[in-house]
């Protein structure tokens, strides 16, 4: 982002982090209908657009074996050196998976189970394109309208400026909003719910008039979320897993636990130990359960893997249409024109400011996102690839060193166009 466009990027990445927890610190594809995997490589790279992802050898989607094993062996060393704890990793061109694997261990303690190519995350920000698309699925449907004002679906939204603030500001990081609330501490030591941090957001003050800033915002997704809950009556986990998790397939994606123990999840990083930490940092029950919409979501490589696939098909998976190709257009274009911070509906783009790992070999159409806790999920549709990387190290650390790493050895090891 250049001078006097907004905050930096350095303080953006850093109002992400802290969103993670307020501290400062910064899987196999389910065999179900519409999500079937071929534990047998498919020889054959002919597929129909929007069947379900198949395994096939590299070689016959035009990408290099002895490429793709330096993606491996780069996270077998970071997980050998403890640097990471935990890594999986989902990669598919074509439709076709070609490398699905899981290294090092769930947690730090001896004798931990080891990670696997399905083994589930918390997946911090990379919820937040997931969540809008739980609201684009109402504007298809003519519940909602992106141009419409925020107060005719949360009339609580008052104060200055807010009656300017249209539905489409909160999903580009335009709304004005701050990333986390000035009362976030006090609301995550008191284990307050979800609903106090709804109230919080309607009531805080904006930080700038709606569209003349880019300000990275979780609270933006937040009223997102509760929009859809406003309209269709229904908790938000209950209307993602009912309206995109089943019908995708993604049986292991979940806002909040869903039903998991957190010591069955890979255990992020966290940092030295603290009273904080303890009690609601981001490996407690309170904060993995809580279901915030801009990061609590827990999914895998391979879920993330078909939700990306969905969007380079279209919109359609398996037996699923899940959104129509206008709308996975309008989702992944520039929202923000003429404020030098591109960015679609939820989405990150190649050239967004922020939280966007996607490689520097990226064409310029890809889009994505990355989380605080070390997640990056993104899709190329110009070589119709796609990446999901899960771990357990920050993605502050080294200013995203290692996602970037990774998402660069991917986009290298396509070799034919």
């Amino acid at each position: 982002m250049r001078r006097g466009e907004g905050r930096t990027r350095r303080e953006l990445l850093g109002a992400g982090a802290v969103g993670l927890a307020g501290l400062g610190v910064a899987a196999s594809l389910p065999a179900r209908a519409g999500a079937a995997v071929m534990c047998t490589p498919d020889a054959s790279p002919a597929r129909a657009q929007g069947a379900p992802l198949a395994a096939t050898s590299p070689d016959a989607v035009g990408m290099s074996q002895s490429r793709l094993d330096r993606v491996a062996a780069c996270l077998e060393a970071e997980t050998a050196s403890g640097r990471v704890t935990a890594a999986s990793v989902c990669v598919a061109r074509q439709g076709r998976v070609v490398q699905h694997r899981g290294f090092g261990r769930l947690n730090e303690q001896p004798g931990a189970p080891a990670a696997e190519a399905d083994t589930r995350y918390i997946i911090a920000s990379v919820a937040k394109p997931i969540t809008v698309c739980g609201l684009m699925l109402l504007v298809e449907r003519g519940s909602v309208v992106l141009s419409e004002r925020v107060q005719q679906y949360l009339p609580e939204f008052e104060g200055e400026h807010k009656e300017k603030v249209r539905v489409r500001h909160l999903l580009s990081h335009v709304s004005g909003l701050p990333d986390q609330l000035p009362q976030n501490l006090e609301l995550r030591r008191a284990h307050a719910p979800l609903s106090a941090f709804v109230r919080g957001a309607l009531a805080t003050p904006l930080l700038d008039e709606p569209a003349t800033k880019f300000g990275y915002q979780s609270m933006g997704t937040l009223l997102a979320g509760e929009i859809v809950e406003r309209v269709t009556g229904r908790p938000l986990r209950e209307f993602l897993r009912e309206e995109i998790f089943d019908p995708l397939g993604m049986t292991r994606t979940t806002l909040g636990l869903g039903g998991l123990r957190v010591e069955q999840t890979a255990i992020y990083q966290a940092g030295p130990d603290s009273e904080d930490l303890r009690s609601w940092g981001p490996n407690t029950h309170y904060w993995r359960e809580i279901g915030h919409p801009w990061g609590g979501m827990h999914s895998t490589a391979g879920d993330l893997a078909i939700l990306l696939q969905a969007f380079l098909d279209g919109g359609a998976y398996g037996s699923t249409r899940l959104l129509s190709p206008t709308t996975v257009e309008a989702m992944t274009r520039d929202s923000n024109p003429g404020l030098g911070a591109p960015w679609g509906l939820g989405w990150a783009l190649r050239d967004s400011p922020v939280w966007n790992h996607f490689g520097d070999l990226a064409s310029a159409r890809t889009f994505g996102h990355v989380g605080a806790t070390g997640t990056v999920a993104w899709a190329d549709p110009e070589r119709q690839l796609l990446c999901a990387l899960l771990t357990t190290r920050g993605a502050g650390a080294g200013d995203g060193w290692l996602l970037h790493r990774v998402s660069n050895l991917v986009q290298a090891a396509v070799t034919t166009r």
